[in-house]
């Protein structure tokens, strides 16, 4: 039957050609009149009747319906297979897609393995919680964003290819039910992005909002997945962050224009392994790996990029205003840096300040000191720098020392 009833709404399950040429089987909003249009009454009685949608992600069990819902999570296209029990069936396998097999352990690695096992959990135990994937490199020709496109062509429509604007988007309904949120050429440099993906990347539920629709709560179980081409703070994290695991991609040693054509090929025979695999790493915390199992030097850079990331923004900001106030010498609070920071929409705490100040060996000083702001002058409407005295506890910035620290 082409048509559906999903609670009091009509949808029709329609075949969509794609631009690759493949075809996605897609559900449509349909009106009843139209169908009486094109039927009889007959007709639409006959038409399955849901109580509702839901979302039950399975790749080996998979049900279109439980209890009266209709499942909209998609059911692979690939073939199904009984689960294997032996490693011998898994090695025999692993001839079926040689050039997958390449392509993986230049993308993970020294954590190869790991990598395998990662998939096979995507693919077995969706619902299981992962660390968040992060694939850097700020060199071309990687392979990053091949391995999306061929995640995509693995998980189909239970995988969606975002941008940093999507994520941030308050309307999540396109993201929110995919077992795989990659978001490409990332750069999520707010305190508030970071939490987020932290959050969610052990969430249990989550509401999903859509354009013109209530707030509706639901189960989650998406899965992140980051690349990017800054090595240094494409996000911000601190080192005693257990959820990310980062990994440094190489260039592609032999650049094969057709290496995509030949990993589609093998596609089906790689998800059939996943499907048989048994899974390496037995499960040693609730994201499965532990901390040591996937920490590289990469999340060492990253740590130290965000670390490092609002000194940097702290040093660029006074120095512009020892410019625009061509003095040599400049001192504020912390509440004043707190607000300049605000002014110029970058977030940073009292502590951050105390550590930056403690890095650069400045101490402060209890005492009057001058105070430079830019006013508008009403004559000629133009910035006009004026100074003032004020008194409480200050640092001094020096134009030189900064210049050097």
């Amino acid at each position: 039957m082409e048509y559906l009833r999903i609670g009091t709404e009509y949808y029709k399950k329609v075949e969509k050609p794609t631009a690759s040429g493949n075809v996605a089987t897609v559900m449509l909003p349909w009106k009843k009149q139209t169908i009486l249009d094109d039927h009889d009454k007959d007709y639409l009685l006959a038409i399955p009747k849901y109580e509702g949608f839901g979302v039950y992600p399975s790749h080996i069990n998979y049900v279109q319906v439980k209890q009266g819902f209709y499942n909209k999570y998609k059911k692979l296209s690939h073939s199904e297979t009984p689960i294997a029990t032996s490693i011998a069936t898994n090695i025999a396998m692993e001839q079926t897609f040689v050039a997958t097999v390449k392509f993986l352990e230049h993308i993970f690695g020294n954590h190869y393995l790991l990598g395998m096992d990662y998939l096979t959990i995507l693919y077995q135990k969706p619902l299981q919680i992962l660390p968040i994937l992060c694939l850097v490199s700020s060199e071309r020709n990687t392979g990053k964003t091949t391995f999306l496109n061929w995640l995509k062509l693995l998980f189909e429509e239970n995988m969606t290819i975002n941008k940093n604007e999507d994520f941030r988007s308050r309307f999540n309904s396109d993201w929110s039910e995919k077992l795989i949120i990659a978001i490409d050429e990332v750069l999520l440099d707010k305190k508030e992005d970071s939490e987020r993906i932290k959050n969610l990347s052990t969430a249990a539920n989550f509401k999903t909002e859509s354009k013109g629709k209530d707030k509706v709560e639901s189960d989650f179980f998406g899965k992140f997945i980051l690349c990017s081409n800054n090595e240094d703070n494409f996000i911000l994290i601190d080192k005693q962050e257990i959820r990310y695991w980062v990994i440094k991609v190489n260039p592609l040693e032999n650049s094969d224009p057709n290496l995509f054509k030949k990993l589609a090929l093998e596609v089906t025979h790689f998800a059939s392994y996943l499907r048989n695999r048994i899974i390496s790493t037995p499960k040693m915390s609730r994201m499965w790996f532990t901390k040591e199992q996937i920490h590289t030097e990469a999340l060492n850079k990253l740590v130290q990029g965000t670390k490092y990331y609002a000194e940097r923004e702290l040093k660029a900001l006074l120095l512009e205003m020892l410019d625009d106030f061509e003095t040599d010498v400049i001192c504020l609070t912390v509440k004043e840096i707190l607000e300049l920071c605000q002014y110029f929409k970058y977030k940073i705490s009292r502590t951050e300040i105390n550590r930056i100040m403690q890095s650069w060996s400045l101490e402060s000083t209890n005492s009057s000191y001058r105070y430079f702001y830019k006013s508008i002058n009403p004559a000629d409407n133009e910035w006009q720098v004026s100074s003032t005295t004020r008194k409480g506890r200050f640092y001094t910035f020096e134009k030189k020392y900064l210049e050097n620290c």
